[in-house]
């Protein structure tokens, strides 16, 4: 709840106040009014005028409640409407992209995705294909008046505050002007948000998967590349100029072998998806396909790639434990492949962190697969675009007098 303080204008409070409401709405869906009095802190009467406003605006609606067995009349069940606002998501990996229209509440309405060639990934084809996906994507929404902004998600180092990817080694990009590029090819003027993949994948785990409830949480994703994100007190830890959690590129071995970046010995390069091709026995940039012969394998119980298995598990132990010790998570969820080779390397991965990882941090600390697979970034690129909406929704409503 927000209060009102000597010299803070009323405007201030019910913005604060209509954003606890929509918050609570999208993130927890469909609650009664005299739930989300106890949720937020505020009055019954201050509950029911701030969502006479989002009523209106068409953010969320109301119901008669259900029964509950007790006196008086049961209180009205307050839903987002997932019409009300809509947001475009957009993903942009090394072998796929994919597009997304998500409402408010989190309801996916559409969702495409797209696998490409890997010599498919200049900025120009790149923009072109993934415009062509949104479009068709917008063609089958009943209407775009509720869309309120785009969301990208994409596997590289982002300024958001430009929506600039500084650099994407995988993809062979630097200094690309996103943001601004997505906005021309799509020809509109709806705010566009660029952050980095990982990230994203971290948000919307925390938001509604495997982290949903925890406060200190560390996302590790894995596919051609190995990203990270760390959430501290609830927050998202992005550093001084929104470039931390670039865990892949942490140097864990000097006599290894040449990074994407230029580097020498970074964990990628132990723990990605080449690694565990070429320990495997098959070619480290044969793609997707290959990684699904090397589950199958293992399914199979090849021995050869369980011991390339056991290795990538011994090693993403190893970086795990010293990001363990130095930022003490409730929680590690596991993205992309990671998670797909969960089974596999659990008890190595355990192992290593039993070994390494100091007893008080790792006493508590839960190792999980991300619940919400390899859409957890699309849908946090949908999260980044619903934020400016959930942080101020006065922006799309007005004042209204609510009734009983």
């Amino acid at each position: 709840m927000a209060y009102e303080l000597p010299g803070q204008r009323s405007e201030t409070v019910r913005r604060s106040n209509l954003s606890a409401i929509l918050r609570e709405l999208h993130n927890r869906g469909p609650v009664s009014r005299s739930e989300l009095v106890t949720r937020t802190g505020l009055t019954r009467s201050a509950i029911r005028g701030l969502i006479g406003e989002l009523a209106l605006t068409g953010l969320v609606s109301e119901e008669r409640g259900t029964p509950q067995g007790t006196p008086g009349r049961p209180s009205p069940l307050v839903r987002p409407s997932p019409r009300g606002a809509i947001v475009l998501a957009l993903e942009i990996a090394v072998d796929s992209l994919a597009v997304a229209a998500v409402g408010i509440g989190g309801e996916v309405i559409d969702v495409v995705r797209l696998d490409r060639p890997r010599d498919r990934s200049s900025v120009d084809e790149t923009i072109a294909d993934l415009a062509a996906l949104a479009r068709a994507v917008q063609r089958r929404l009943p209407d775009t008046e509720g869309m309120i902004g785009v969301g990208v998600a994409i596997v590289g180092i982002v300024r958001r505050d430009a929506g600039v990817v500084t650099m994407a080694p995988n993809l062979g990009w630097r200094d690309v002007a996103l943001a601004e590029r997505v906005a021309d090819a799509l020809g509109t003027s709806l705010p566009i948000a660029v952050a980095n993949e990982a990230d994203l994948g971290a948000l919307a785990e925390l938001r509604r998967g495997a982290a949903v409830g925890a406060e200190h949480v560390l996302f590790i994703s894995g596919e051609v590349g190995v990203g990270g994100s760390l959430i501290v007190d609830g927050k998202q830890l992005t550093g001084a100029d929104g470039y931390a959690g670039e865990v892949g590129h942490m140097p864990v071995n000097p006599d290894g072998r040449t990074c994407r970046c230029g580097s020498v010995g970074c964990w990628e390069t132990e723990i990605g998806e080449g690694a565990l091709l070429r320990r495997a026995g098959h070619p480290p940039d044969a793609g997707r396909e290959e990684v699904e012969a090397v589950l199958l394998e293992a399914a199979a119980g090849s021995p050869e790639v369980l011991e390339a298995l056991d290795a990538v598990g011994r090693w993403l132990g190893f970086g795990l434990a010293g990001l363990v010790n130095v930022f003490n998570p409730q929680v590690v969820v596991l993205g992309g492949l990671f998670g797909r080779i969960h089974p596999f390397v659990e008890a190595r991965l355990g192992a290593e962190l039993d070994r390494l990882a100091l007893p008080q941090t790792r006493a508590a600390l839960r190792v999980v697969p991300a619940a919400l697979g390899v859409d957890a970034p699309l849908l946090g690129a949908a999260e980044l675009a619903f934020e400016p909406l959930l942080a101020d929704p006065s922006l799309w409503t007005r004042p209204a007098v609510a009734t009983a």
